[in-house]
């Protein structure tokens, strides 16, 4: 049998052509957004003065299976996908698994991690509509570095709403983003009316990506010819980076493979929902019985321990409410944690899997997650970003229950992106400095208390 590459691509002609729609295989639909004025569930048009119109039909689109990607979107893939599919021999050695570990790779563009996918997308959409500018939160910096490239390419203006405890910790994603003419913005700011307010009510916050998202929205709702874009959470992006699952599944298939479990880290669900649509496809339709892993940080543990319940997105309570597994929109994360996964809810689609069986959850502190990190990279090269490491961690964990119990599982997980501009969070792990917090059931109890009345 001939051994299975290092890294294996597939040709630019087997590139998917089309992203995949996981709601319209979903046999219970995840509950519908509702308006925040009427708490009814919200029309297309409803969503026309934050998003443009054809996002705004993606993210209530539950029926259309597969969407075809617009060419001009597919000639900027083209220059970084796809992206190669791993064997992580080194790893599975180190480990002494029986345990076959896979990782689909998603760094190899400037902004180093899977969110250019649906950065291309969405710039691409508010171009084809006449719009001249966009506004964007952005937490560790990924997604706001991909949207800078985007919006850069189809010639957009760009304001940058980064959280605070971020923009302080990383400056050379901000240097990035201007390299791109991304206008950046440390969150919560003086520059909006919501940012202030939180500013007066918490002085010294070190910010959330709740803050940050309800700033870059009043920003684009008072800005002629603008609108918001998201990089995680909703429906849209899901759709955008299904492109992952797609990928890895087509590789795997001419491997002559498939994964007994998918693991990914998740904060809000972009990549952990881009890599398992093609296989859960095949789990809700019987064929299979691969196990579906999130990973998430133990200081932002909304799968773990939160409450499925309408939220709202932001922390300004201006979004529509999404039914999701929430810490509640006024939980502020611990500024401690050096990964970006620190959105205070997690997507509705994962979100309902989650709560009807399909996907497992699991937590982990920052300086095991980090440990992992370090033994990645001394095994297959790579530098991983912290959020990816979460995922890591998981599929290492999963090696070792193979040997114990002699197993010989395969198993894929997502390498998000990786960590060149996480070396102050490198830094603090090596030298000891850095901490791990695990918020207690009173701090919950805070976030929880903003809950909407609607969950009554």
């Amino acid at each position: 049998m001939t051994k299975i590459p290092y890294r294996f691509y597939l040709t630019e002609e087997q590139l998917p052509k089309q992203w995949y729609n996981l709601r319209a295989d979903m046999k219970s639909q995840p509950d519908p957004l509702l308006n925040p004025q009427t708490l009814k569930p919200v029309k297309e048009e409803d969503l026309y003065p934050i998003f443009c119109k054809e996002l705004a039909h993606q993210e209530l689109d539950s029926t259309t299976r597969y969407i075809d990607i617009p060419e001009p979107i597919m000639e900027m893939y083209k220059l970084y996908r796809p992206s190669p599919l791993c064997r992580a021999y080194n790893l599975e050695k180190e480990l002494g698994t029986p345990a076959k570990i896979y990782y689909k790779f998603e760094g190899n563009n400037t902004s180093g991690s899977h969110k250019l996918n649906s950065a291309l997308a969405q710039a691409y959409y508010a171009k084809a509509q006449g719009l001249t500018s966009v506004t964007t939160e952005t937490g560790a910096g990924q997604w706001g570095t991909a949207l800078s490239e985007a919006c850069s390419y189809f010639g957009l203006g760009l304001d940058v709403f980064m959280v605070k405890g971020s923009y302080q910790q990383k400056p050379f994603r901000k240097a990035v983003m201007q390299v791109f003419d991304g206008n950046v913005i440390p969150s919560p700011s003086n520059t909006t009316e919501v940012g202030r307010k939180i500013l007066q009510d918490k002085p010294n916050t070190t910010g959330s990506l709740g803050c940050a998202i309800s700033e870059a929205i009043e920003k684009a709702i008072t800005t002629p010819n603008c609108r918001y874009v998201l990089g995680s959470v909703l429906n849209q992006v899901l759709l955008h980076q299904s492109i992952i699952g797609l990928e890895s599944k087509k590789a795997m298939e001419i491997l002559g493979e498939y994964p007994d479990v998918v693991v990914g880290c998740a904060g809000g669900g972009s990549n952990l929902g881009g890599l398992i649509g093609a296989f859960m496809q095949d789990r809700l339709s019987g064929k299979t019985n691969t196990r579906f892993v999130a990973v998430e940080p133990a200081s932002c543990p909304s799968l773990t321990r939160g409450k499925y319940a309408y939220d709202y997105c932001d922390t300004g309570k201006i979004t529509p409410l999404a039914k999701m597994y929430t810490l509640g929109s006024g939980f502020i994360p611990s500024a401690n944690h050096a990964g970006g996964l620190r959105y205070h809810g997690m997507s509705p689609i994962l979100s309902k899997l989650y709560h009807d069986g399909y996907i497992e959850a699991v937590s982990y502190e920052q300086t095991k997650v980090f440990e992992a990190a370090v033994k990645f990279a001394k095994c297959e090269t790579i530098l991983p970003a912290p959020e990816s490491a979460h995922a890591i961690k998981g599929a290492i964990d999963e090696a070792l229950k193979c040997k114990e119990s002699g197993e010989a599982k395969t198993i894929l997980f997502g390498l998000t992106g990786t960590g060149y501009f996480d070396m102050t969070a490198y830094s603090d792990f090596l030298s000891g400095r850095m901490t791990d917090y695990i918020p207690s059931d009173e701090d919950l109890q805070k976030g929880f208390d903003s809950l909407p009345k609607v969950n009554d």
